[in-house]
């Protein structure tokens, strides 16, 4: 398996490339196939992509919104979401 290089910007990494990097260094420290320096760095990395995907997640949450119904029950426009 490739490492993945650590030239990559994570904050560049879309969502879906920055889960998968993340899903593959999983794998690697579950198989115990590493180093310990390596797993020490894998970590390191995993964290950063772990904080990255949160990060976006955040901000597609907030640019989600709800319909609102008027009176009649007809959409009547839109309202953000109350994430609380």
């Amino acid at each position: 398996m490739p490492t993945p290089p650590d030239a990559t910007e994570i904050s560049a990494l879309p969502f879906e490339k920055a889960m998968q990097e993340l899903e593959d260094i999983v794998a690697k420290l579950e198989n115990s196939t590493v180093s310990l320096d390596e797993s020490v760095r894998l970590f390191e990395r995993g964290e950063a992509l772990r904080r990255r995907c949160d990060a976006l997640l955040k901000e597609a949450e907030a640019r989600i919104e709800k319909i609102t119904l008027g009176p009649d029950g007809a959409p009547a426009g839109v309202a953000p979401l109350d994430a609380g």
